[in-house]
């Protein structure tokens, strides 16, 4: 199988296919899908406890794409997102690594991002091992072979090229491309069967054998469930909402979905499965 150009226009390198090693005995946190669209909103605020709070005891925390609702570019977006990029620069001043994959909304997140959040860049998909096995991470549209639309999209946004006109365009004019296409996205949405808009099992399967993994993780989908496909286990991590907020924790002996309450602390188990 072909993958997805690695894109990036950052000078710190971006973490291969290579399986990674994640410390251990602390566990490792994941989560996507938090579609901040500012700082003064309770999204921003409880994610932003969370970093000061249970993410310090973390061995790693994954990012797996679409943490902010729309990127259009460091020079245009940065500023309405300061506070939530200084509480993940807290968070690698702590020490504790931090990676960062890309999503259909933010692929535009560049250079300025990562140098002053201190966040890895992750390709995507990408194999980390994680708890003492190699774990596929991937933000997930990738899986979503059936919706011909949004490949299209994604081809696009993973090109180096398209991506760097897109960032020469005038600021007000990526704003209005990105509202126009959350717009053609949203009426899509009405439009299409919700199969069509869920992961192709048989294309996991294919990334999994691919891969050489047994365990994926992914977002995107806004479907946060645990499933087993022969033998593969597959996390969806879960999209935040005004009443959930939820980190995925891996360690060796178990994976757990745990709530975050408003403050951004762990409230509970949302979930849980052997590893």
């Amino acid at each position: 199988m072909g993958r997805s150009p690695i894109v990036s226009d950052s000078p710190l390198t971006e973490s291969s296919s290579r399986p990674e090693s994640v410390p251990w005995p602390d566990t490792t946190h994941l989560l996507a899908d938090v579609h901040l669209t500012g700082d003064n909103t309770p999204a921003a605020r409880q994610l932003a406890g969370y970093l000061a709070g249970p993410a310090r005891g973390a061995a790693a925390v994954y990012i797996l794409g679409d943490l902010f609702d729309v990127w259009v570019g460091d020079d245009v977006s940065f500023d309405a997102h300061r506070g939530t990029l200084d509480a993940l620069a807290g968070l690698s001043a702590a020490r504790v690594p931090l990676y960062f994959q890309r999503g259909n909304r933010d692929f535009a997140v560049g250079t300025r991002f990562f140098a002053h959040t201190g966040a890895r860049p992750l390709a995507d998909p990408v194999v980390h091992r994680i708890a003492g096995q190699p774990v596929l991470l991937a933000h997930g549209d990738i899986f979503c072979s059936d919706d011909i639309a949004h490949q299209k999209f994604r081809r696009r946004y993973t090109n180096a090229i398209w991506r760097a006109r897109m960032l020469r365009m005038p600021a007000g004019l990526r704003r209005f491309i990105a509202r126009q296409a959350r717009a053609r996205s949203q009426a899509g949405k009405q439009r299409k069967a919700a199969d069509i808009m869920d992961v192709n099992i048989e294309t996991v399967a294919r990334w999994a054998t691919d891969t050489e993994t047994c365990r994926i993780v992914h977002g995107h989908v806004h479907k946060p469930a645990d499933h087993r496909h022969a033998n593969v286990h597959r996390h969806v991590l879960a999209d935040w909402r005004p009443d959930r907020a939820e980190i995925l924790t891996l360690s060796r002996s178990a994976i757990r979905r745990r709530a975050l309450d408003d403050d951004g602390r762990f409230v509970g188990d949302t979930g849980q499965e052997e590893a």
